[in-house]
């Protein structure tokens, strides 16, 4: 289980996260929503030590850290515990699909490199990209690009797979191959904590849909409950306005 207490972040002075109080049950799917600027993916950001907090407590199984003090060591175990997906890749331009995938098991997990590869490869299989081995990444499309960003992701083995809008920086062609995979390890009960616009996705995969605004939850509730009846007027504005402008989208 993960329990987030009081999490706060500001940034020269302005709080993004006001006090984030979560729990996340193991093989939960999350998805986060609201308007941009909301403090969404910091607190992604902060979860894995990438944003570093100014205060609140993180708990991820039997991990308990201070998160305005915490050792060098806290640090790298929450990072073995959380893999992160980033909205534009992040994939060493320098190495194959398969060192891409492969590079944090040798380096973090100190596998030798032919473990660590023969793991590598059966995560490819895995996401369709065996034939992708030896590609570089300005090779591969953005959709195979972004799978390879999870396959890195999903052989680390964390506890919780943080994913930031994975499909906000692919063109729409590539966007249902990347949420097919995501659908793939929900169906898994892969634990995953997924900010995202796509609100197609939220409603058919999710156990619990979050509304932040302010750097705060405002709401949170089953997709059925929250898309179909939203409590607060925030949810429902927010709402009305993004899934009248997807329905135009699609028209």
């Amino acid at each position: 289980m993960i329990r987030v207490e009081g999490l706060i972040k500001r940034f020269q002075g302005n709080a993004v996260l006001s006090g984030i109080d979560l729990e996340i049950q193991q093989g939960e799917i999350i998805v986060v929503i609201g308007p941009s600027g909301t403090g969404k993916s910091t607190l992604l950001r902060c979860l894995n030590f990438l944003e570093r907090p100014d205060a609140g407590r993180i708990r991820i199984g039997n991990l308990d850290v201070d998160a305005a003090r915490p050792r060098k060591a806290d640090i790298l175990a929450l990072r073995r515990a959380t893999a992160f997906v980033f909205q534009n890749y992040a994939l060493f331009a320098n190495k194959t699909a398969l060192e891409n995938i492969s590079e944090g098991l040798i380096v973090v997990n100190r596998w030798p490199k032919d473990k660590a590869y023969a793991r590598g490869r059966e995560i490819l299989e895995r996401i369709g990209l065996a034939d992708k081995a030896d590609a570089y990444p300005a090779s591969l499309s953005g959709g195979q690009q972004q799978r390879v960003g999870i396959g890195r992701a999903m052989a680390a083995q964390a506890e919780v797979i943080l994913f930031d809008e994975p499909t906000s920086s692919l063109d729409p062609e590539w966007v249902e191959e990347v949420l097919g995979l995501m659908k793939q390890l929900a169906e898994e009960r892969q634990t995953m904590l997924v900010v995202t616009h796509e609100m197609a996705f939220a409603r058919d995969v999710a156990d619990r849909v979050i509304f932040m605004e302010g750097g705060r939850i405002v709401e949170q509730g089953p997709p059925s409950e929250l898309f179909s009846a939203p409590r607060d007027p925030r949810t429902r504005d927010f709402l009305r306005k993004v899934l009248a402008n997807q329905a135009s989208l699609q028209s």
